[in-house]
């Protein structure tokens, strides 16, 4: 599994569109679009922050904690997910 500190926007944002499987452990798995990379503005140094925003899964949404969060690129990442909306999650990375 990749260590989420060497993670950057720049790996996300190609992969805008493509499908992550989210694994809850707890429930059923399901396919979801990362939707939204974005980049959030900070002072020079440092890897910069991001977000990513999925969509798809059932209702009700999840509860926030983290999750397994697979790609055929990326692998598997374990990812603090929250639900911003139905069938909606965002994950930020500091």
């Amino acid at each position: 599994m990749r260590p989420l500190d060497t993670l950057t926007v720049a790996d996300f944002a190609p992969l805008r569109g493509d499908r992550f499987r989210i694994e809850p452990g707890d429930a059923p798995g399901f396919d979801a679009e990362l939707v939204e990379v974005n980049e959030i503005a900070r002072e020079p140094g440092g890897r910069s922050p991001f977000s990513l925003v999925f969509e798809g899964g059932s209702a009700p949404p999840l509860p926030q904690r983290i999750y397994r969060v697979e790609h055929a690129a990326l692998g598997a990442l374990e990812i603090f997910l929250v639900a911003i909306g139905p069938g909606r999650y965002e994950a930020v990375f500091t």
